[in-house]
């Protein structure tokens, strides 16, 4: 039987040959180039992003999707990198992330009202290439809504990025792109960190004794899939006993998130800067 399958492979890969060069690299393909994400915990993890795959970036809200985010483009902008932002819901906040250290002009920001124009400007950013980082932000538009998106349009943002330096994000409350994504991690909170308020020259506006601030959140995340190995790294076999799949399903990290607040002007304006711990 195997050596039928391989004289079958080789058959469809010599018809096929001029056309769609290698048509199965992508399943046999086992060391990807990673970058880190910014977050220690998270590289630990994961070994870092994969380029030229479709990394999912899943959970619901307050769950740290967008931690992981602005930790990603600041270090990615950091390095001078193209980046791309398509912003699903309009809901991009430019002013804290460059608060934590992203860089604006490394970044496009494509700022779209529904899920539509979202998976059309995707579309245009990943044909057209040059970005080394591309962040498709579904997080603010209903799983339901997402779940109708055809699996043949995961398929053709995983083949524009393939075998290219771009790094494909998205961010969404559920996993979608099924076998399409090369690494797949799962957020949620463990808990939340509160301080008391404390009273200041400048800080009048929080003047009851039992006033609490939000001081951050402990956050966890999981891999749920993984499909690359990182470069350097070692193979782990899967429940079938085949290592071209690497699979580091189940693991965890935690990490926290600190929230300062500042008061600049009036004592009622308040900003909030969030960093993660290292």
């Amino acid at each position: 039987m195997p050596r039928n399958l391989s004289a079958l492979r080789t058959q469809v890969e010599s018809a096929l040959a001029g056309r769609i060069p290698a048509p199965f690299t992508y399943r046999d393909r086992r060391i990807a180039e990673t970058v880190p994400a910014g977050i220690p915990e998270i590289d630990s993890l994961t070994g870092g992003l994969p380029r030229g795959g479709l990394t999912e970036i899943c959970g619901p809200n307050c769950s740290g999707r967008t931690s992981l985010l602005i930790s990603t483009l600041a270090s990615r902008t950091a390095d001078a990198e193209a980046c791309a932002f398509i912003d699903g819901r309009d809901a991009f906040d430019p002013h804290s992330a460059e608060a934590a250290g992203v860089k604006l002009s490394q970044l496009l920001w494509v700022r779209c009202r529904n899920i539509d124009q979202a998976l059309r400007s995707t579309d245009l950013l990943l044909q057209g290439g040059g970005f080394g980082l591309v962040v498709l932000d579904l997080g603010d538009i209903p799983a339901e809504t997402v779940r109708y998106v055809p699996l043949n349009v995961w398929f053709r943002f995983r083949r524009a990025v393939e075998d290219t330096p771009t790094i494909f994000l998205v961010l969404e409350q559920e996993p979608h792109a099924k076998t399409c994504a090369s690494l797949v991690l799962r957020m949620g909170m463990e808990a939340a960190r509160w301080s008391p308020a404390i009273e200041r020259d400048r800080a009048t506006f929080f003047q009851e004794p039992h006033a609490l601030l939000f001081g951050g959140s402990l956050l966890r995340a999981e891999v749920v899939r993984s499909r690359v190995q990182p470069a350097g790294g070692a193979d782990k076999e899967n429940v079938n006993g085949n290592s071209a799949v690497t699979s580091r399903a189940s693991e965890i990290a935690i990490f926290e998130t600190k929230t300062k607040w500042s008061y600049d002007g009036a004592p009622t304006e308040l900003k909030t800067k969030c960093q993660i711990s290292r």
